[in-house]
């Protein structure tokens, strides 16, 4: 029976590619010899520290997952329950540092039809904070403390932070992600229909990284915001042709 906990591993320089650690021990996948007979003290380790604490670290320079991804299995014992007292938890925001806020906001709110929620001043350390997000300004509470609580209650709001000053200075910018060292990649917005908002994304000259048609993701756009942070366009609807080439779990 197929361990659950089982997690495989490709190591290039030994002559058996493929070796399993679970509880039960480390061994190589296609001769079966536990890994401290093979001469693999450190997987053979691994696989005696998880019989004991069900779980092991191992330096990625001694070993690598295999090209094709995660296994099914190894997907399975990445993702557990999480602690009762998360089922609360929420995904709240997401901070930008921008140059301009007077651009971003501009692009934000005009063009891509979010309200901003709040602005926190912070005049002892040089720093304002803009919350935005898809709400009703209708529904924005007008008493201060209840709107900050109401704020920090939206889900999945932008948080742009603006450090004065650094919009008169030439020699500021801000690193997006996308170029080496990568790092942070997109934030993604989804709209009823890809193609006309781009049509108003051309209208407004606004930076492309992808347009709808290019590529093979079809009905998939990026743009740029004036930082340069890539923006991913997309239709909920449009994702389903889009992701039915792989697999999903």
């Amino acid at each position: 029976m197929q361990c659950f906990r089982t997690t495989y591993l490709r190591l290039p320089s030994t002559q058996f590619c493929i070796y399993s650690i679970c509880h039960t021990g480390a061994y190589c996948v296609q001769t079966g010899r536990s890994c401290i007979r093979f001469g693999l003290p450190r997987l053979a380790a691994a696989g005696k520290t998880l019989r004991q604490s069900r779980r092991f670290h191992l330096n990625r320079a001694d070993l690598e997952m295999t090209d094709q991804g995660l296994t099914d299995e190894a997907l399975a014992a990445a993702c557990k329950d999480g602690n009762p007292i998360t089922k609360d938890f929420m995904m709240q925001q997401t901070m930008l540092r921008v140059k301009d806020p007077v651009k971003s906001l501009d692009f934000y709110t005009r063009i891509l039809g979010m309200t901003l929620l709040q602005k926190f001043d912070f005049p002892a350390m040089r720093f304002s904070l803009y919350f935005l997000g898809y709400e009703d300004k209708k529904e924005i509470p007008g008493d201060v403390k209840e709107r900050t609580a109401w704020t920090f209650s939206r889900r999945a709001t932008i948080e742009l932070t603006h450090n004065w000053g650094s919009e008169t200075d030439d020699s500021q910018s801000y690193h997006n992600g996308n170029s080496d060292p990568r790092g942070f990649g997109h934030i993604g917005i989804a709209v009823p229909d890809v193609y006309a908002a781009c049509k108003l994304f051309v209208e407004e000259g606004v930076t492309f990284v992808k347009k709808p048609d290019d590529g093979k993701m079809k009905g998939l756009a990026f743009i740029q915001d004036p930082d340069g942070y890539w923006i991913e366009i997309l239709s909920p609807n449009g994702m389903v042709p889009i992701t039915s080439g792989g697999t999903s779990g």
